[in-house]
């Protein structure tokens, strides 16, 4: 008897500090995501540098809520456009930091998708869905990832 495979169930959260570029990686991602056939649940947070600790709490929540759908992958998707100041700077290494130390210690399966760009013009070309749609990447990164856990015996196969 064939077993069926276990669709993956992902958590988007998108920093809507750019909302127009956030609609639009999201739109990439959200494509990626139905063309895969997984589901998928939606957040949104003021910026890039709250990503990681909106994740956390999702990772946190399943501890309270046991009989809850469990996350069994994470897209982060934002914008974050350098001004004059070094802002910038700490928002785009704390927040990449944080995603990557909660993937670590949690062996997450995370698509990074959080643009860090000179200007919007840049943020459009890696943002739009006909480019070079970042959102999407996001998204078939964080479903390799899961495939990485599976060929490891850490996501279920039935």
């Amino acid at each position: 008897m064939a077993t069926a495979e276990v669709k993956p169930h992902i958590l988007i959260v998108e920093a809507r500090f750019y909302e127009e570029i956030s609609d639009e990686l999201a739109k990439g991602a959200v494509a990626a995501l139905k063309k895969a056939g997984v589901t998928y649940d939606r957040l949104a947070v003021p910026g890039a540098f709250e990503i990681p600790a909106a994740i956390r709490m999702a990772i946190r929540a399943m501890h309270f809520h046991p009989h809850r759908r469990r996350y069994d992958g994470y897209v982060a998707l934002g914008c974050v456009i350098r001004g004059e100041t070094t802002h910038y700077d700490y928002v785009c290494q704390e927040s990449a930091r944080g995603l990557q130390n909660l993937a670590l210690e949690f062996t997450l399966a995370l698509g990074y998708g959080i643009l860090t760009v000179e200007n919007e013009s840049q943020a459009w070309e890696r943002a739009r869905v006909d480019r070079k749609d970042k959102g999407g990447d996001a998204a078939r990164a964080c479903l390799a990832m899961i495939e990485a856990k599976r060929q490891f015996g850490l996501f279920p196969r039935t």
